[in-house]
């Protein structure tokens, strides 16, 4: 008997055959999404490898994640990967780019919000070079939202309720120099009903007249909150104390929301597998939370 044709060999040899660091080195290179949602279920080898330290560690490195002398504690290296390339600002048009865009207008007193190029008059440039633009309020109350839906965005529920990572806001306001003016900021944490399960709704500020119309930053950090958030939602505004007609409050910028790769807990037995995404929606604007409270 003569011997097989090799194509008829090397059709007789699973993928499984091959050595796990070959397989490893494989997965390394499909998509994570993929990862859970198509290979994990053929088999229990595939499983097993696919849960392996190892693999997301090796998934980190090759994405830019962290460099090869990273020494920080990681508990799930699984979930660290997927915080990590979810990672952005979800605020959109947060420097004023595009006009008023992906904004919802709450109130719009006096003269109405408008666009304005730093630094303004009677204003300070802004401490990144890159932000050239900032939103300025006028004589009577403005204030803008944007809800962002955090499904839409690639974080499933499993995701926000059992691991819990940190979600950090940060706001920027300045007056000018030769007007008084009030600034105030509301960021609430929303289950998907639109109750509100945490908020960061601190006193407004109010900066006199003839001031240094230096910018400063807001932060605020949500951790250990409670399961359920499905929205967050982000309202901020102002008016000027002197009453003047124009844009002579507060003027805001370089808002952003980004979720961390810090977590709260880190359960043993989870699977974390993200939702088959139907490709991102737009986050869409619901009036709903903002008569949860009264207005400021």
């Amino acid at each position: 008997v003569g011997a097989p044709h090799p194509r008829s060999a090397m059709a007789l040899v699973s993928i499984n055959e091959l050595p796990e660091n070959i397989l490893l080195e494989l997965f390394t290179h499909v998509p994570a999404r993929q990862l859970l949602l198509r290979c994990r279920p053929v088999c229990s080898l595939w499983r097993d490898l696919i849960d392996v330290v190892t693999l997301w560690k090796r998934k980190c490195l090759l994405e830019g994640f962290i460099t090869e002398h990273w020494d920080q504690p990681v508990d799930n290296w699984k979930i660290f990967y997927f915080l990590c390339s979810l990672r952005r600002n979800l605020l959109r048009n947060p420097c004023a780019e595009e006009d008023m865009g992906s904004w919802q207008i709450d109130s719009n007193g006096g003269d109405h919000w408008k666009v304005e190029s730093l630094p303004g008059d009677h204003g300070m440039d802004f401490p990144d070079p890159k932000v050239k633009k900032y939103f300025v309020t006028s004589y009577s109350t403005c204030l803008k939202s944007q809800l962002v839906d955090l499904k839409a965005e690639g974080y499933w529920e499993e995701l926000m309720d059992t691991f819990r990572p940190n979600i950090v806001v940060k706001d920027w306001f300045a007056a000018r120099a030769d007007c008084g003016c009030t600034y105030q900021i509301r960021v609430q944490l929303v289950s998907a009903d639109y109750i509100v399960l945490a908020a960061f709704e601190p006193p407004p500020v109010t900066i006199q007249q003839w001031n240094d119309a230096m910018w400063t930053e807001v932060s605020h950090t949500f951790s250990d909150y409670p399961p359920g958030v499905r929205h967050i939602l982000f309202q901020h505004g102002g008016k000027d104390t002197q009453f003047w007609a124009g844009w002579y409050g507060p003027r805001v910028t370089n808002s952003s929301i980004i979720i961390g790769h810090e977590t709260t807990r880190n359960p043993a037995a989870t699977t974390a597998r993200p939702e088959p995404q139907q490709g991102q929606e737009e986050a869409a604007h619901q009036p709903s939370p903002l008569r949860l409270h009264q207005p400021f």
